[in-house]
């Protein structure tokens, strides 16, 4: 399928579930992370800050674990047409952008390219690791800029279930995948499950 028409399917799909049932998911996209990788003090993580109105999968609970096992967070923010990586902690004021995302004030990159962990938001993603994101190609550059150690590891309330078409030269596949039902790896020449 064409990644436009994979977006429309997955975003209805998203768009039916309850609040309840986004936290549920949620919860269980958050005990398949933590326990299939570890977290330890002063780990650099990059997570994304989820829109509630679009029922993403809920990342205020990666966050907290974050902050209690004292590991860096840093979170995205699109600054001059591009995702630059800013350094929060549990007291940083966030604010809602134009597209109701919360973001920090702060326009500053923190410079950081070395993350244990980038937790990539995603609508689909197919068994290669290839995702669907929004569209704008954000992430595709970021991750061009990381630490190639870095594990790009996508939030999902949906397994692989179809092919994506259009793959462009510049998309970078995820490392990993995780949903409330298993984590997948596409690490090495083919995928793999891990449970």
């Amino acid at each position: 399928m064409k990644k436009s028409d994979l977006r429309e399917k997955y975003l209805k799909k998203r768009e039916s579930f309850s609040k309840e049932q986004v936290l549920s998911l949620s919860e269980k996209i958050f005990r398949n992370f933590t326990d299939n990788f570890k977290l330890s003090e002063n780990q650099k993580v990059h997570c994304f800050l989820s829109i509630p109105e679009k029922g993403e999968v809920d990342t205020q609970l990666f966050l907290n674990e974050f902050f209690k096992r004292d590991i860096r967070v840093f979170v995205p923010k699109i600054y001059r047409k591009k995702l630059i990586s800013v350094e929060i902690t549990a007291e940083t004021p966030l604010l809602k952008n134009s597209w109701g995302i919360s973001e920090p004030e702060s326009n500053e990159d923190s410079g950081e390219r070395d993350f244990d962990y980038v937790l990539t938001p995603l609508l689909y993603c197919d068994q290669q690791g290839n995702r669907v994101g929004y569209g704008k190609g954000y992430y595709d550059g970021f991750f061009e800029t990381v630490n190639a150690e870095t594990l790009k590891i996508g939030l999902s309330f949906f397994g692989p279930d179809e092919e994506i078409d259009d793959l462009r030269e510049n998309d970078i596949p995820l490392d990993y995948l995780v949903t409330p039902t298993e984590v997948l790896s596409f690490l090495g020449a083919a995928s793999k499950s891990t449970k």
